[in-house]
């Protein structure tokens, strides 16, 4: 990024009186400490709630700031390495201050957004605060003012092709097929609890019983010209022509389910189309509907809609926008909807999820036979209700129970939940709804191997000695509290009780998600990550020069900025991929890594790169940072091995031996079974349970204590 001006000599503070008689030092001068300065403000601020919406606008503009200031550090060619070093470790300083003070009040996370509205008083007060550490704002075109939304309209929107859509059909068709459709002829199963069973029914299941409805002969289906369909994908698309509407289309990643979907749509003319997919991938959608459909017209919804095309045929938004747009979104009159990375909703109670929820049912009352269609490669994370939210977006459910087809379905069975043969004829019901589970392995022959193989590193010196002292001190809290918890029942403490100590872990975990300081398993995760990202960054280096293209997986912001310094220092050319880019600079970033050879290695985020990229130029990947979850980890996996790839993919996952990091990385594995048994049929051979990998993971801290004092 371009320096916004030149710097004047000396600095000031924002909001400061008189200047200071001694001559500032270097380090006192510049933006930076004047954002510190800002920073401290809007902490102590915050500190007395509630937050006013000056200081609301002070941490907006910290942030913006940071952002930019960051970016222009990095792209300055007259920074020397250590200069530069230097500059990002300041910024770095006050990113987490920011941290801290959202971590208060909460409700400022939402200012952070890339599609965060900046107010004409944040824009000055940039300014002021641009001044202030030495550069000269740019120039801003006059702001258009709003026009005033009517009461109760809250930061809803309507775009204007939207108003010129609806007036140029300002009604919609009733379809009286639609009422019929949601009636249900319950009578045998009337008073059963029957959507507990449901879920159990796919914890039952035994080997040689995948998830994945009949699907019919796909040879008349056709590709447009240029493209290629696999049969797999033909598959889904043949269905939809013979009738099906409702899918959950959970093929593992890299099987190329947007293609499926937008066939599908085709297949069901399911115009007007909406598909809401997350941030990073929303362009892509425009993209691949060009690609598949391209006689339908497609449009992406940004920020306010003012680039919507009211009268596409395709409509994509992300979740993070669905708030600004519900309202015209539910009554555009949708015949489909489609939902990528459908795992986002299984939280009900999110905001997102609501969205989701409310529009497909507007969509159910209006259409008859809506193409629904939820598109996830992980979606069971932590337990079998993470289906809950998805079946009910898809028409299966509500609240309490099975509805319309599948209540239909589960009356014919003849069966009730007392019986031992309801749960595979349940499950069976289920899957016949739409459920579609394809294996790489079941239906890509060709496709290469994957692995992934641990590289445990040892963290030496002070740092290694810091992480072993804190996860020490940890380990000691949990077995005061677990003996504190012995001697409050009444001082039994003959052997040792497991559920006890679930229960202790438990209350630590909840005590790290709402306290803002100290050490606890969050941030001693983080710090080994930190510690981890030389070690990583220096193996990816060797990737580099010895096997090609190499994709480096990230959480944490500072450890992605230590990797791209040690590869600019070492001379390797290298893109990045992060959350707060544009999607032009994204997308500018993905193409230097794909086409250019020169350019050695990705940077990505996990949660940004995550999902919707096709990586597979490159065939391995270092995973610098551990994931709470499988799926996380699995998602940027199927970066690289996914359709395309010619060659065998190794994940490469840097473990800080003799530290919690190996525990996780052990427990990460143990989930990776959910899905297996849920919805391909396998079962462990242990037979072990899903498990909550940051409670077992304190869990077996505090076990490890105890065993050390011979407690057990």
């Amino acid at each position: 990024m371009a320096r916004a001006g030149q710097r004047r000599s000396g600095g000031t503070r924002a909001d400061a009186g008189a200047q200071r008689r001694r001559t500032p030092r270097p380090a006192e001068q510049g933006l930076i400490p004047v954002l510190a300065e800002v920073a401290r403000d809007v902490d102590r601020a915050v500190q007395r709630p509630p937050t006013k919406p000056a200081v609301r606008t002070k941490f907006q503009v910290v942030a913006l700031l940071v952002r930019e200031e960051r970016a222009r550090v990095m792209a300055d060619p007259e920074l020397s390495s250590g200069r530069r070093t230097e500059e990002l470790k300041r910024l770095d300083g006050v990113a987490t201050m920011l941290a801290k003070i959202a971590a208060r009040d909460t409700s400022l996370l939402t200012l952070l957004a890339e599609d965060a509205r900046v107010s004409d008083a944040a824009r000055a007060y940039k300014a002021t605060v641009m001044r202030a550490g030495g550069l000269e704002p740019p120039e801003e075109p006059e702001p258009v003012a709003p026009p005033t939304p009517p009461p109760g309209a809250e930061n809803r929107v309507v775009p204007r092709s939207v108003v010129a859509r609806q007036m140029a059909n300002p009604f919609l068709a009733p379809d009286f097929e639609a009422a019929a459709a949601r009636v249900a002829k319950a009578r045998r199963l009337a008073g059963w609890e029957l959507l507990e069973p449901l879920f159990r029914s796919f914890e039952e299941a035994g080997p040689g019983a995948p998830a994945c409805m009949p699907l019919p002969d796909p040879r008349w289906v056709t590709a447009p010209v240029g493209r290629e369909l696999m049969p797999h994908q033909a598959k889904v698309v043949a269905a939809v022509a013979r009738g099906h509407r409702t899918f959950l289309l959970a093929d593992e990643p890299g099987l190329g389910k947007t293609a499926q979907a937008l066939l599908a749509a085709q297949a069901a003319d399911a115009y007007p189309l909406l598909v809401v997919v997350p941030n990073v991938v929303k362009t892509n959608w425009a993209h691949e509907a060009g690609l598949w459909t391209p006689q339908r017209r497609a449009t992406v919804v940004h920020g306010d809609g003012d680039e919507v095309d009211g009268f596409a045929d395709i409509v994509v938004v992300n979740y993070e926008l669905l708030d600004r747009h519900v309202g015209w979104l539910g009554d555009m009159g949708f015949r489909g909807m489609v939902v990528d990375e459908a795992h986002f909703i299984k939280n009900k109670s999110s905001l997102r999820s609501r969205h989701v929820l409310s529009l497909s049912e507007r969509i159910r009352e209006r259409t008859a036979r809506p193409l629904l269609m939820a598109l996830t490669g992980t979606p069971l994370i932590n337990d079998i209700e993470d289906f809950r939210a998805i079946w009910q977006f898809l028409g299966w459910i509500d609240d309490t129970q099975p509805v319309g087809a599948l209540l239909n379905a589960l009356e014919e069975t003849g069966l009730t939940p007392a019986e031992p043969g309801f749960y595979a004829a349940a499950r069976s019901s289920v899957v016949d709804m739409g459920i579609v589970r394809r294996r790489k392995v079941d239906v890509v022959a060709d496709i290469p191997a994957r692995r992934v193989a641990d590289l445990p590193v040892e963290l030496d010196g002070a740092v290694g000695r810091s992480i072993r002292a804190a996860e020490q001190a940890l380990a000691r809290r949990l077995v005061q509290r677990y003996r504190a918890a012995l001697e409050a029942r009444g001082g039994v403490t003959d052997g040792f009780d497991p559920e006890l100590a679930r229960r202790v872990a438990a209350a630590e975990l909840k005590d790290s998600s709402s306290q803002t300081g100290g050490e606890n398993v969050f941030t001693m995760v983080r710090r080994i990550g930190q510690a981890k990202a030389g070690l990583a960054a220096d193996y990816a280096a060797q990737l580099a020069r010895n096997v090609g293209k190499v994709v480096f997986f990230a959480k944490h912001v500072d450890v992605m900025d230590h990797a791209e310094q040690t590869f600019a220092e070492r001379g390797i050319r290298y893109a990045s991929i992060r959350g707060d880019q544009t999607p032009k600079v994204r997308e500018k970033n993905i193409a230097a890594f794909v086409e250019d050879p020169e350019v050695s290695i990705v940077v990505c985020s996990l949660m940004a790169a995550g999902v919707g990229l096709n990586l597979q130029v490159a065939s391995n990947l270092v995973l610098a940072e551990l994931s709470w979850t499988d799926a996380e980890q699995t998602q940027a996996i199927d970066r690289v091995h996914r359709i395309g790839q010619a060659e065998p993919v190794t994940a490469w996952r840097i473990i800080a031996a003799q530290t919690i990091d190996s525990k996780i990385a052990e427990l990460i594995d143990s989930k990776s079974g959910l899905a297996a048994r849920a919805l391909d049929g396998v079962v462990d051979e242990d037979g072990s349970p899903a498990v909550d990998v940051q409670l077992e993971a304190l869990v077996s801290l505090l076990t490890d204590a105890l065993a050390a004092e011979g407690a057990i």
